[in-house]
């Protein structure tokens, strides 16, 4: 994990405006999100695992399924999903839980992220300054 300092920590935003100025720029709420804090992902590759750049967010007014919920931004960071090739060796036949949760476990969830992508990732925090701040 690599944190991006940005001018966008502490700022605050509707939630639903939010997300339709990021949307367009092609980020996803993460699926890892609670009802007080969740993750805005832009994927930057997907040749070995995954690299995103990732922008948290916490509810400073609602919870984040609830209308004009107000969220602050967190730090950004790059993040490295490395997953296994092959089968999930974790798999317990018979487990109800297993018929709905398909996904691998990671073989390292916080992988090194690759230094080609660095550059990247500090230009895509530009430009979410120049949209949401400038």
């Amino acid at each position: 994990m690599i944190e991006v300092r940005s001018r966008l920590e502490g700022q605050t935003f509707q939630l639903y405006d939010l997300e339709q100025e990021l949307k367009p720029l092609g980020y996803t709420i993460g699926g890892n999100w609670d009802y007080d804090h969740g993750y805005f992902d832009y994927k930057i590759d997907s040749e070995v695992g995954y690299q995103f750049l990732r922008v948290p967010f916490t509810s400073v007014d609602g919870q984040l399924d609830s209308r004009n919920t107000t969220v602050e931004l967190g730090t950004p960071f790059l993040l490295s999903h490395k997953y296994q090739i092959g089968l999930d060796d974790h798999v317990h036949i018979g487990n109800f839980s297993a018929s709905f949760d398909q996904f691998q476990e990671p073989q390292d969830k916080d992988a090194t992220f690759p230094e080609e992508y660095i550059d990247l990732g500090k230009a895509l925090v530009k430009e979410l300054e120049a949209v949401l701040l400038d």
